[in-house]
């Protein structure tokens, strides 16, 4: 494993704690477990903690905050904070689209929604915010991020989010792979940082897939829509490959389960005949989009199609997916694991899971060191090194999850 992390003995900020929210208990695990792999292993700042104060708690055993959210018979809520955070730089970690918990309203289920996660992510920071050196939100997937825009009389509900947070006296945001960056307008005096799983995606591909030829007469990038034309063309730069897109024709006469129906899907693009083809999006939803997306290309004569989208939500289930799969129409899809997955989905021959637990760990690290972040926020060159791994059939590839420097 490369080390080039060692942050040569720059004091953190304050002492590093991680509250993470039920909603995230175990991604919040696994980064807790690769920070102190992290600072176990950077020998110079080990050393240095025997000599200075601030260095106190470098190494601990666990990071984590305990927390409790409770709820009245009514269904209303209240938080609390089990251990204490006075004087730390406290990261609260929250997955806002986990559907999976639930809770008693008068004596009937109650599932949670984003709305009900957000609250008690409300909750948590108005406890800390008085007595932490700094409070900071990851909330991977942006809440109410698709509704980033005003295009009529509507209720602009992600800028007011994160406006919210900031009031409160949220320092940092982080969220992976915004369904619009262009949200971060919303809190411009306030750090919101969008990190893209880019790097991931390639290593979960390659270390399933041994028979990609990366050229532009063997592979090719696909945007489903304009929407994901950045994601594309950087998939495709790095690659050195061609890139089309499909142009969703709606008939915006009616909406359907609150969106405009697709009428057609057009490709533009040079022909995918006998090529590996990547789709590449910020999310699946209920996935008939992608799944249409992916039958067009093979029945244009792709050879391949490979899915990729950093949130797999899968709101209208697993079952088309298996069809299109037993049908030869997808051959596998990767997502990360940045948000709550039902265990259905992980047992699926077709599915692949991009592990994201390292690059958080090395993000919240680095943050804590207060130091920059801009190699962090653009991984070509590790996305390059491995490429080439790749191409000179290397498959032992190298843990770089680490390597920033």
């Amino acid at each position: 494993m490369e080390q080039t992390y060692s942050f040569q003995n720059k004091v953190p900020i304050a002492p590093l704690k991680i509250c993470a929210m039920e909603n995230c208990i175990g991604f919040a695990a696994k980064v807790d477990q690769q920070i102190r792999a992290m600072r176990q292993a950077d020998q110079s700042a080990v050393a240095a903690r025997k000599k200075q104060v601030a260095f106190y708690g470098y190494d601990a055993d666990t990071y984590m905050v305990r927390n409790l959210m409770s709820r009245f018979g009514t269904g209303e809520g209240k938080g609390m904070l089990l251990d204490s955070v006075r004087g730390t730089d406290l990261y609260i970690l929250t997955d806002v689209i986990n559907h999976s918990l639930s809770y008693t309203v008068c004596g009937h289920t109650h599932y949670m929604s984003p709305d009900d996660h957000y609250q008690d992510l409300k909750r948590i920071i108005s406890i800390s915010v008085a007595h932490a050196h700094r409070v900071n939100v990851v909330m991977p997937f942006l809440y109410e991020g698709r509704q980033h825009r005003r295009t009529n009389r509507e209720s602009l509900d992600c800028a007011f989010a994160l406006e919210e947070l900031v009031t409160m006296g949220v320092k940092n945001i982080i969220t992976f792979d915004a369904h619009d960056p262009r949200i971060t307008n919303a809190v411009p005096l306030h750090g919101l940082d969008n990190y893209m799983p880019t790097y991931q995606f390639f290593k979960a591909i390659f270390e399933r897939d041994s028979n990609i030829s990366i050229d532009k007469d063997h592979l090719m990038i696909i945007s489903p829509d304009e929407g994901a034309m950045d994601r594309a063309v950087y998939f495709a730069n790095n690659l050195g490959v061609d890139m089309g897109m499909f142009y969703k024709r709606r008939d915006y006469s009616q909406v359907v389960n609150g969106k405009n129906p697709i009428v057609a899907h057009e490709f533009l693009g040079s022909s995918v005949k006998g090529k590996t083809v990547i789709i590449i999006d910020d999310m699946i939803s209920s996935g008939d989009s992608m799944l249409d997306t992916s039958r067009e290309l093979k029945e244009r004569g792709a050879v391949k199609v490979i899915v990729c989208c950093t949130f797999g939500l899968f709101t209208s289930g697993l079952s088309k997916f298996d069809e299109f799969y037993e049908k030869g129409f997808i051959d596998y899809v990767v997502t990360t694991n940045l948000n709550y997955r039902d265990p259905e989905l992980l047992t699926k021959p077709w599915y692949i899971e991009a592990d994201i637990s390292s690059y958080a760990a090395l993000i919240i690290n680095t943050m804590n060191h207060d130091t920059g972040m801009s190699a962090a926020l653009d991984p070509t060159r590790k996305i390059q090194k491995l490429i080439n791994q790749y191409n000179s059939k290397e498959k032992e590839f190298t843990q770089l999850e680490f390597d920033f420097a």
